[in-house]
């Protein structure tokens, strides 16, 4: 019978004092470092680092901040997503402005271009109407209307606003000048004014 090398059970006057053969220790259950020894009597070190289960995490390079590691999947990631800080965005249109990809920190801020920030003030904006936390205060008119009179022609005319209005508020077409009156043949002569 070949001889082993370890003892993993110690009998002594029929008691058993030390019986490794049951125990179930093993080099990757065993704290990285720690010594101790397996179920046959060997000695072994331990080489568990303690860490998770990753062949389900989703994490992808894009996610994890440029630089930076983590695992998934089994295998070691380095970051590529960039590192944008307190990066402002600066909104010009209805249509918004496009948020590039990145880490955010947390201090800047999305606000509207200059220009319409200018034009953004109380009375620009009708009485009671709200648009970005400024309350509209104007109440006239939205347009600057012109009223104006035409004569009757036998020409096209085309009437429009003068220079400082927006549109016409009212044409008054005056009445065609008709005169009627008893002529020498025994009718009637009509004069319309043209």
């Amino acid at each position: 019978m070949a001889e082993n090398a370890n003892v993993n059970k110690v009998v002594f006057a029929g008691t058993t004092l030390i019986d490794l053969t049951g125990d179930t220790v093993t080099a990757d259950t065993l704290h990285k470092g720690i010594t101790a020894h397996d179920k046959s009597g060997a000695a072994i070190t331990g080489t568990n680092t303690y860490d998770s289960d990753t062949s389900d995490d989703t994490a992808a390079v894009a996610e994890i901040l440029a630089g930076k590691t983590a695992h998934a999947r089994g295998a070691l990631l380095t970051g590529t997503m960039p590192n944008r800080g307190s990066a402002a965005v600066t909104v010009s249109d209805t249509s918004g402005t496009t948020i590039p990809q990145g880490y955010y920190d947390g201090s800047g801020k999305a606000a509207i271009d200059e220009a319409s920030a200018t034009n953004l003030i109380a009375g620009n904006l009708k009485e009671g109407v709200k648009i970005l936390g400024v309350t509209g205060t104007y109440s006239g008119e939205a347009v600057k209307l012109q009223s104006k009179q035409v004569v009757p022609s036998t020409s096209t005319q085309t009437i429009t606003a003068d220079t400082g209005y927006d549109a016409l508020g009212t044409v008054t077409v005056t009445a065609i000048a008709y005169v009627e009156s008893d002529n020498s043949a025994g009718g009637k002569t009509v004069t319309i004014a043209g």
